[in-house]
């Protein structure tokens, strides 16, 4: 009997020990139900969430980073690392006094190269000299899309805009869309009318200069700025082409809506130039080129630089020519730096196919 009594007392108390620690249990169960707990724990997990995307993001930017960045040609070729008096930022260019056909500087002006959207004063002359109805109207179709360089264009397919309209927006904005339009349009079609640029590119001596497209997207489109210059020469004399490339900007009406066009030249807005005609251009493959007819110092200028660093720069070598040209005498002459040898580069880096 003593021991029955003693075994229930001992369970009892195991018993009354146990029942604490369940309870702790469930009052934890129920805390963890309670909406403070879920906000601490929604904060967890946001948190680790944060983290997460943060790690995302930043492996992102990692893999973004590492991809390389197209190089021009004259990069492949070494042309960028060719010294000069100015310190120009262009891998090539050429200065000539428009009176006397004095080389006032040059730095691989005989560089043949690729000319991005330079291509679209050849594309303007050979128009302007055909005399075609400027009146007539045009429609942009799928067939004036890029597919070379996938660019965009505010001239959606079904456009349509006088010759006139679309000659200003292909020479003073670079509008791609409106100079493909323009040479597919032209009397025999895309092809009579590129075989026209290279005939008329040789008829004024450009012999190191070849066309393939109007626009200038393809690469293959190329010339040396000792070319450009002669282009520049004979562009100049076109009073069409003075008015379209030097126009500071341009509206032109798209069904209800009016468009806005800025000149791509910067220079050209500034009071302290005398631009006569002026291009830019670019694509990777190129870099950024402008060629000019300016007056400097009382002198007729004729600026070519082709494969500049970047889009201000081509201006800053412009600038640089200037103030050059401002601070020294009348009578100076400046010795053409040597083109660099690149017979034993590939063929991409001549740039010569």
């Amino acid at each position: 009997m003593r021991k029955l009594l003693s075994f229930i007392g001992l369970a009892a108390f195991l018993v009354a020990v146990s029942l604490p620690q369940a309870a702790v249990a469930q009052h934890k169960h129920e805390i963890a139900k309670t909406p403070r707990h879920q906000s601490v724990a929604k904060r967890k997990v946001s948190r680790t969430v944060s983290v997460s995307r943060r790690k995302s993001i930043i492996q992102t930017r990692v893999r973004t980073q590492v991809v390389p960045a197209v190089l021009s040609f004259g990069q492949i070729a070494g042309l960028h690392g060719t010294p000069d008096a100015l310190k120009l930022k262009s891998s090539a260019a050429l200065v000539i006094d428009q009176e006397t056909n004095e080389v006032l500087f040059s730095k691989n002006d005989q560089a043949v190269l690729p000319i991005a959207s330079l291509t679209k004063l050849m594309t303007g002359l050979v128009l302007s000299e055909a005399q075609l109805p400027m009146n007539e109207h045009i429609t942009i179709s799928q067939a004036d899309v890029d597919t070379i360089k996938n660019s965009s264009s505010r001239l959606q397919v079904g456009t349509e805009l006088s010759r006139g309209e679309l000659m200003h927006l292909a020479l003073m904005s670079s509008e791609n869309r409106a100079a493909h339009a323009l040479a597919r349009s032209y009397p025999g079609g895309l092809p009579v009318f590129v075989g026209l640029m290279n005939a008329k590119a040789k008829q004024i001596g450009m012999n190191d200069t070849n066309y393939v497209e109007p626009t200038g997207l393809s690469s293959k489109n190329h010339s040396s700025a000792r070319d450009l210059a002669k282009l520049v020469e004979v562009a100049y004399g076109d009073p069409l082409l003075r008015k379209l490339t030097t126009s500071p900007d341009y509206q032109v009406a798209v069904g209800k809506r009016m468009l806005q066009y800025n000149n791509t030249n910067r220079l050209v807005k500034n009071p302290a130039w005398d631009i006569g005609l002026q291009k830019t251009g670019y694509i990777a493959e190129a870099g950024h080129g402008l060629v000019m007819q300016t007056k400097v110092a009382g002198r007729r200028l004729i600026m070519v630089f082709l494969d500049s660093a970047g889009n201000l720069t081509r201006l800053a070598d412009a600038q640089r020519v200037r103030h050059w040209v401002e601070s020294t005498p009348a009578r100076f002459r400046v010795i053409p730096l040597a083109r660099p040898n690149t017979d034993n580069l590939p063929i991409a880096a001549r740039v010569e196919g």
